[in-house]
């Protein structure tokens, strides 16, 4: 079986030949080590202030090729996400140019300071003088929408991505996106509403919906084998709202763009951080088909999963990423070890880090994971 085809199967709960083995992204720092150059894969801070200055085609012709080299070099993920080779701003993009305060705080001509964060490893706002609380209303979301196709151009690299590797790995790409939680207005403004405003929540979701559904057929790519909807919807002690509000107010959107997605011939796989265990019913119901994040918290341990939805459910991951950064590369192979034996008898599961192959892996815990999974991937 090629890659392509392992990984379909195990989503459908098919026989493989092998385990399937897929990366949801890998950070610069592990990229860099196999490829034996500096990228701009992942790397969001040095990404983000080429494009700043204009070197867009510096930023995509890294995305282009160092993913792909990467792939080739390790040669062992049959799943491939669009993570590495992301949309780009289209060719002819007004670069933002902010002026450089200190070593990580940059000011734009609107005013808003940038600064460089340690902890996401990415440059975000910290503060914007047009900045406030917006008030919403229903009427806001109401009437037609306005949906313009976008420049063919920022999809250049994930186009490139599929082009090179999409004949024997499964691509699993974009979509117009998730409607299911909405937050208007960011986090905590947000959830309040779900309870102190359910109306404005109901009319944004449906606009949501459509302005969704009417990007599908350019954010859907020729040659990927299925989407990666991506929505956090979850802490680690348990959902943002609770499992009856969700099926109210986020459950029919959610089930409506599932099934336009895999109307057009592609899988539907989740990324989705936190313990969604009391949502995984509905998620199962909306025509989910693999689950990515297997956070290590007892609730999404992998065996538990598995017995309880793993014949409905595809699951993919079950490597500590908490192992991977600081543990040792012993340690990494026993919880290679105990992630197939728990997740790969009776099909339907993928290996794969708990998150990510995040910035600060140990190189060695990389390697030792790789051939740990390599001798035991066709035992099962």
């Amino acid at each position: 079986m090629t890659g392509k085809e392992r990984v379909r199967a195990a989503i459908n709960h098919q026989p493989t030949d092998k385990v399937p083995l897929g990366f949801y992204v890998v950070d610069y720092d592990t990229i860099e080590q196999v490829i034996g150059h500096p990228t701009y894969v992942r790397n969001k801070v040095a990404s983000q202030i080429a494009l700043w200055e204009g070197r867009r085609a510096e930023v995509v012709e890294s995305y282009k090729k160092d993913t792909v080299e990467f792939y080739r070099k390790i040669d062992l993920c049959d799943l491939i996400c669009f993570k590495e080779a992301p949309l780009v701003p289209p060719k002819d993009y007004e670069p933002l140019r902010p002026r450089r305060i200190d070593e990580k705080t940059w000011e734009d001509k609107q005013g808003r300071l940038w600064r460089m964060s340690d902890l996401t490893d990415a440059i975000v706002c910290v503060h914007d003088p047009q900045a406030r609380e917006r008030v919403f209303t229903k009427e806001m979301f109401e009437g037609p929408i306005d949906v313009r196709p976008p420049d063919a151009s920022v999809f250049e690299a994930v186009d490139y991505l599929v082009e090179q590797l999409g004949k024997d790995r499964y691509i699993a790409g974009s979509s117009g996106g998730l409607t299911a939680l909405v937050l208007l207005g960011g986090m905590e403004q947000g959830l309040l509403m779900y309870a102190m405003a359910p109306d404005i929540v109901r009319a944004a979701t449906r606009q949501s919906l459509l302005r969704q559904n009417a990007m599908d057929p350019h954010y859907i790519r020729p040659g990927q084998d299925g989407v990666l909807f991506e929505d956090d919807m979850a802490a680690s002690k348990g959902p943002m709202i609770s499992p009856a509000m969700f099926r109210d107010l986020c459950f029919p959107a959610m089930c409506e763009r599932v099934r336009r997605v895999r109307a057009r011939g592609v899988q539907a796989l989740m990324h989705n951080c936190g313990n969604n265990r009391p949502l995984m019913p509905m998620f199962i119901e909306a025509g989910i088909q693999c689950y990515e994040s297997l956070q290590s918290i007892p609730d999404m341990e992998i065996s538990g999963l598995k017995r309880d939805f793993g014949d409905r459910m595809c699951f993919w991951g079950g490597v500590s990423l908490e192992c991977l950064i600081a543990g040792t590369p012993d340690e990494t192979r026993k919880v290679v070890r105990e992630a197939m034996h728990k997740g790969a008898p009776g099909g339907g599961f993928i290996l794969g880090p708990s998150h990510s192959i995040a910035k600060g892996t140990r190189y060695d815990n990389f390697l030792a994971m790789l051939d740990e999974f390599s001798q035991l991937r066709d035992k099962f």
